[in-house]
């Protein structure tokens, strides 16, 4: 994995944490907690994304891949997401008690 993939998956994963506490009713961690919990999960959800796909973190012809990139902001964006639903939830459901 290059520095590009990890940047694509990181701020996938940041925008999907942030989407998905605003999305979800009960999964709010906070602006930062959002955050934290979307980046860990976007560079999973990405690093995931890219094995099934196959060499999505390549670069063609001596540049750079705009479709592996999009596809690491995609899965990035996907695991963050799921990561921070499941982390809010179960943290507030942990809390409500």
């Amino acid at each position: 994995m290059d520095i590009t993939s990890l940047i694509a998956q990181l701020v996938g994963g940041a925008a999907g944490g942030t989407a998905g506490g605003k999305l979800v009713k009960g999964s709010d961690l906070g602006g930062l907690g959002n955050l934290i919990a979307g980046a860990v999960g976007g560079v999973g959800g990405g690093a995931l994304l890219g094995s099934l796909i196959g060499g999505a973190g390549g670069a063609a012809a001596g540049g750079m891949d705009i479709g592996a990139i999009a596809g690491q902001l995609v899965g990035g964006g996907v695991g963050g997401l799921v990561v921070q639903v499941v982390v809010g939830l179960l943290k507030n459901k942990l809390m409500a008690k």
